[in-house]
Formats: C-alpha cells, sequence, structure tokens
C-alpha cells in the first residue's frame, strides 16, 4: 500500500485516540517546514508518491498532479520547452520547488525542469506561501522531493519502449557504503529518446542524479546531492491560431499533428546542473538546526517559429523566437525548530533565515515578421532570418526573516500563525535601454486554526499571502511592478479509522493585485485584479484491501480585469469545472495473482479564450487512461500504459494561441529490481 497513504492514517488515528501516544508521524514538511501530519495541517495540501508516478508511468512533470484537486496539468498542450501548470486558476510558472528550494524559471524561457524518474514524491501546497518560501504566485507552489540514499541496498532496473518513437532506459541504485551504515549513496539515471506530438519534432534527455548521505555523529547528518540533465531536439510548435483549429474554416481543421514551425532551423538545446546539500544537527530535546542550500547553472539556446495572426484565408504571418543565454542560482534556508510539550500542549517553533540569488544573461533575435505559411499546407519558406540583436541582463537578490509558531491544545486545537519580511533586488537591464532595475521590502502573513474532531472530522480556517517581484517589461518598456495575493480558505479533512485514506474538502476566496495577463505580443500586461473563487474535493484511499480510489472534482471561477472598463470578465484557459476518478486493482489470489489494473477518466470543462482577445469558447473534454501490470516474479514486472484511450482529438484551451491535447500514448515497461 501507499506509505503515504499509511502515514496520513496513522496520524489521523492519533488525533482521534487521545491514549495514543502523540508522536509525529512525517507526511510532508513542504506545507509547514517542519514535521506534521497533512490532516494536522489547517492548509489544502496533495502528495503524489513514486508509487503513483511509476503506476502511471508519468514521464513529464507536469503530468503528476492530473488526478489531484486545484491543478490544471499541461494547459498549452505538449510544450517540451517547459513544464506548464495552473493552480486555482494562476499560473505555476514560478511555483516549481525542489526540496524545499526554488527552482527558477525566468528571463525569456530560461526554465529549470524537473525529471519525474529522480523523485520520491511530489507534495502540492495549494494557495499562497510567501510566509516560508518568499516570492511565490498567490495560486500555490509545487515542490519535489529527490530520491536519496537508503539505509538497505535496492535497486531498479527499467527498460521502456512505445509508440511515438518512445524509448527510455533508466537506473536507480542505492544502499549503505559502510558496513556501519553511516555513509549511503543512491544514484540514478536515465535516457529517454522520444519523437514529438507533432511531425518532424523530436527529444532526446539524458539525466543523472547521485547522492549521498553521512552521519558525521549521532546527532548530524549531512546529504550531498547532484544532478545534470540535457534535452535536445527539434522542439514541436505547439501554438494554433483559433482559425483552424478550435473555429471551422472552408479548409477544415489544422491537423492536430501538424508542425506550423520551420523544422528546417528549429533548434532546442537546454542543460542543467544542481549541487547542494541538506544538513541537520539536533541540539537536545527541544531544538534542531536544518539548512537546505543548492547551486544550479542553466544554459540555453531556443529558435523556434509559430504562427502569429491570419494574413487571409489560409495564409499566417510566421513569427520567430530566438533565445541564447544562461543563468547561474544560489539558494540557502536555513531553519532553527523548536518543540515544548506540556501535558496539554505541543508549541512548535521555527524561525528561518533564507536568500536566494539568481544572474541571467541571454541574447533575444525575436522576429514577428519572420515569414509567411500556409497553415493548412506548411512547407517551410527558408526565407525567414533572426531579428535584430538585443542583449539582456536580469536576476533578482532576496533575503528573508520568517517565523512561524504551532501550537497543539489538548490534542483538539491547532493553531497557527507566522510572519516573515522580504527585501528584494530585481535586475532589469537592456543594451542600449533604460534601467528598469528595482528593489522592494514586503511583509506576508499566515494564520490558521483547526479543530481535530471525533469521527476523523477536522475542520479549519486560514488566511494566507503571497507576493511576486517580477522579472520583465509590458509592451511600452515599463518595468513590472510586484503583484500581491490575498486568501481565505475554509475546509474539512476527513480520515475516519475504517478507511486508509483520507478525503478533503476546502472552499477558498483568492485575489492578487497587480496581475500579469497575456497581451499577444512579446511580453505581458500589467494591472487590475485577478479573482478565483472555488470548492476542491479530494480523496485517495483503499475501500478494499485490493482496490485504491483517488478521485477529485474542481470547481474554480476566475475573472479578470484587462482595462479600466473590461473588468471581472471570466479568464481565459481556466475552466470552471473538471474531474477526475482513478482505479486501482491488486489481485492476490488464484491464477490472477500479481496482476494490477488501472482506469482513468479526466474531465475538463468548458473553457474560453482571454477575454482581451475573442469570445472563442473551448468545448469540454473528457480523456480516458488505462495500465496493467504483471509480477512475473519477485524481481521482474511488466506494464502497459495508455494515455487517451480513445486518441480523442481536443483543445486544451485558447489563450490567443489554442493549444490541442495530447494524442494517444501507448508505453510497454519492463522493471528488474533487487
Amino acid at each position: 500500500m501507499s506509505g503515504a497513504l499509511l502515514s496520513v492514517y496513522a496520524a489521523a488515528a492519533t488525533a482521534q485516540d487521545a491514549s495514543v501516544t502523540n508522536d509525529t508521524v512525517v507526511v510532508t514538511g513542504t506545507a509547514l517546514k517542519v514535521d506534521t501530519p497533512l490532516l494536522e495541517t489547517p492548509r489544502a495540501t496533495s502528495v503524489v508518491n513514486d508509487t503513483e508516478l511509476e503506476k502511471r508511468a508519468v514521464n513529464r512533470y507536469d503530468h503528476v498532479l492530473r488526478y489531484r484537486a486545484g491543478a490544471l496539468s499541461a494547459p498549452y498542450g505538449n510544450d517540451a520547452k517547459a513544464d506548464w501548470f495552473f493552480f486555482r486558476g494562476f499560473s505555476g510558472e514560478d511555483s516549481t520547488y525542489q526540496d524545499g528550494l526554488r527552482l527558477f524559471r525566468e528571463a525569456g524561457y530560461l526554465w529549470w525542469k524537473t525529471e519525474p524518474f529522480g523523485l520520491e514524491r511530489v507534495d502540492f501546497l495549494k494557495g499562497p506561501a510567501s510566509i516560508l518560501y518568499g516570492e511565490a504566485p498567490p495560486g500555490g507552489i509545487i515542490n519535489a522531493v529527490s530520491k536519496r540514499p537508503t539505509e538497505d541496498a535496492q535497486g531498479l532496473f527499467e527498460i521502456q519502449a512505445g509508440n511515438k518513437g518512445h524509448r527510455q532506459v533508466g537506473i536507480d541504485t542505492s544502499g549503505p557504503v559502510t558496513d556501519s551504515g553511516d555513509v549511503r549513496y543512491r544514484f540514478v539515471g536515465l535516457f529517454r529518446d522520444q519523437d514529438g506530438e507533432l511531425d518532424g519534432t523530436d527529444n532526446e534527455r539524458v539525466y543523472f542524479a547521485p547522492s549521498l548521505a553521512v552521519d558525521l555523529s549521532d546527532r548530524t547528518t549531512l546529504t550531498l546531492l547532484a544532478s545534470y540533465q540535457r534535452d535536445h531536439g527539434t522542439p514541436a510548435n505547439v501554438f494554433y491560431l483559433p482559425y483552424g483549429s478550435v473555429d471551422d474554416t472552408p479548409f477544415g481543421k489544422v491537423d492536430r499533428d501538424t508542425d506550423l514551425g520551420d523544422n528546417d532551423n528549429d533548434r532546442l538545446e537546454h542543460e542543467q546542473i544542481a549541487v547542494g546539500y541538506e544538513l541537520e544537527h539536533t541540539f537536545d530535546d527541544t531544538w534542531k538546526f536544518q539548512q537546505n542550500a543548492r547551486f544550479a547553472s542553466l544554459d540555453l539556446f531556443l529558435r523556434t517559429a509559430y504562427p502569429s495572426y491570419m494574413l487571409d484565408d489560409r495564409n499566417a504571418q510566421r513569427g520567430l523566437t530566438y533565445r541564447d543565454g544562461s543563468y547561474d542560482a544560489f539558494t540557502v534556508d536555513n531553519r532553527m525548530i523548536g518543540t515544548w510539550y506540556t501535558d496539554n500542549t505541543e508549541n512548535t517553533l521555527l524561525v528561518g533565515l533564507d536568500y536566494q540569488h539568481l544572474d541571467a544573461d541571454y541574447l533575444s533575435r525575436d522576429n514577428f515578421a519572420y515569414d509567411q505559411i500556409d497553415i493548412f499546407d506548411p512547407r517551410d519558406s527558408g526565407a525567414g532570418v533572426p531579428g535584430n540583436s538585443a542583449y539582456y541582463d536580469q536576476g533578482k537578490e532576496q533575503i528573508g526573516v520568517y517565523v512561524q509558531d504551532q501550537l497543539r491544545l489538548y490534542d483538539r486545537w491547532i493553531l497557527l500563525a507566522g510572519a516573515r519580511h522580504d527585501s528584494v533586488d530585481v535586475t532589469n537591464k537592456q543594451d542600449g535601454g533604460d534601467d528598469q532595475s528595482y528593489d522592494d521590502t514586503q511583509m506576508s502573513y499566515t494564520g490558521g486554526v483547526m479543530y481535530l474532531g471525533d469521527y476523523g472530522l477536522s475542520p479549519y480556517l486560514s488566511y494566507s499571502e503571497s507576493f511576486t517581484p517580477n522579472i520583465g517589461n509590458d509592451l511600452d518598456g515599463d518595468a513590472y511592478q510586484p503583484s500581491e495575493g490575498k486568501q481565505w480558505e475554509l475546509g474539512l479533512k476527513y480520515a475516519p479509522n475504517w478507511l486508509d485514506g483520507y478525503v478533503t474538502a476546502a472552499v477558498f476566496d483568492l485575489k492578487e493585485s497587480d496581475t500579469l495577463f497575456p497581451s499577444g505580443g512579446a511580453s505581458s500586461n500589467q494591472g487590475g485584479e485577478r479573482h478565483s473563487r472555488g470548492f476542491e474535493l479530494e480523496g485517495v484511499g483503499y475501500v478494499t484491501d485490493n482496490l485504491q480510489v483517488t478521485a477529485a472534482y474542481t470547481y474554480t471561477d476566475v475573472t479578470v480585469d484587462v482595462s479600466d472598463t473590461q473588468k471581472e470578465l471570466w479568464a481565459g484557459l481556466i475552466p470552471r469545472h473538471q474531474a477526475s476518478l482513478w482505479l486501482d486493482y491488486d489481485f492476490t489470489r488464484g491464477a490472477l495473482d500479481g496482476l494490477g489494473l488501472g482506469a482513468g477518466a479526466r474531465y475538463i470543462g468548458t473553457s474560453v479564450d482571454s477575454p482581451q482577445y475573442s469570445d472563442t469558447k473551448v468545448a469540454a473534454y473528457t480523456v480516458y487512461d488505462a495500465m496493467a501490470s504483471y509480477d512475473i516474479d519477485s524481481h521482474w514486472t511488466a506494464q502497459v500504459n495508455v494515455t487517451n484511450l480513445t486518441d480523442k482529438e481536443y483543445v486544451s484551451g485558447c489563450d490567443y494561441w489554442c493549444y490541442y491535447g495530447e494524442s494517444r500514448s501507448v508505453i510497454g515497461s519492463l522493471k528488474y529490481r533487487w
């Protein structure tokens, strides 16, 4: 059974039975940066562990949350240039973290990418999180937890093959280095080669991540974490105009596998390296110190053409995105954690200081009049050339000090309060242009109350804030101002003794001021308010010893102001309704012993184009997934996964451009464990 489910269940049992020893059951430290059971956190959170990732054969990071409430996954179709999410109706572009430290996605497609094979779980914290993480979008954050050394020797070797030219080899081995076990290692490696979703596109990835854990003493542990990843190939142009994708034309529709880019010249070269560590020292029964740090470096060359607007019934003007640059980033988070107990209370105090620094430089040679293309019979003209060179120097330096106190009273009440102060310096320079750098300070607050009731019912109320110091310029050349978010959330968490799992429900009201919204050009506009109100329902659990159910429903009503006269309009891309259901059944008796079957359905409701562009509506769609696995013996497992089982053709959404969703994917795998 899922380790996360067992932990959640144990936490719920502890909360219901006052006679049980009050041991902390670790589910995730992402929500509060201290070890706290999921069901004792007055915030909406979700966890996806490596078992689920493996069962669903997740090979793209933006597919991780497909069966969780509050997340819109891969809204831009199959864009291999980046991992895309929307959380509670807000872009997750700057919401990605790994091992509690920010992954930078800044400065013109210089965006860190995460490989799911290297993860032991993914934590999803919904709503503003600036109290603990500093700058963050209001919709939430997603924290990837790297695979790390284990005390017991273990290993996995896997080969995969599938349609679209999919080929993959992966290895994951770990265990003790010394006889005493005070030094442990892990090595994760992967090679993947596959054709893109569109004709003439492809991508090859090499990834490896070594790690080493050393017990320096009985009270001190140091874990070293490193990773290397390289992608290269011909990127898919996922941008289609509404004309020919959503809207009918005299010539029919543009096929979803038609690449409107320039295959002869388009190229993606993406390389990233990270080196870091985690240090933990326990002073006594009350105090301990934790420090996470990471240095990251990324290099990118990207050239990709796209249709920008229709010239007549068949031909479109085509533009070019051209980036050549790199960044270096350093992040460190220091935490002192103190815990005190009395007969009727448990108090956990968190005091932290974190620092992050980003230095990005890149060349842009965008050309908005690259060439022209017949969208129904695309042929590369060979006439397009990159635009004039523009050099950018962008970055940020941020220091944050935060304090959070969590008080548990009489094994019934949980009170949470926190505050944080940030100072940020933003660098925003362009050769030959104005220096639009700026600095800012920000206070962020959070608070919550939760009641651990009988029968596993735990209602809560919380308030949280966020801020985002935006880098870049609007179409007029003016620097962006920081955006701020505020949220109220009322929820209920349910984990009865009879269910090995949990059910959570939450309603929320979330606003962001000085929000960014697409302009149809090279940069976004800023101003007005983005307002998200919604309801989320999520459940994960074993309803029998063999059948596990994962279900989610999301209602999100997002409105946005796009001008002084256009206010509270339905935001583009975001459907009001989403629902998903995944069933896993493992046979444990008779001739079918060792067989596992899985089936899933994902419903995405109607959405609209961004209101400043058009009144185009995008139809709702339902996609089905399936899985079958068989344990040949204690070491060998064969598995087949099918995504979009019926090969449904659909548009995932429109935001000036429209985006086709993923076609049917079939992946077969053979795994050997030891």
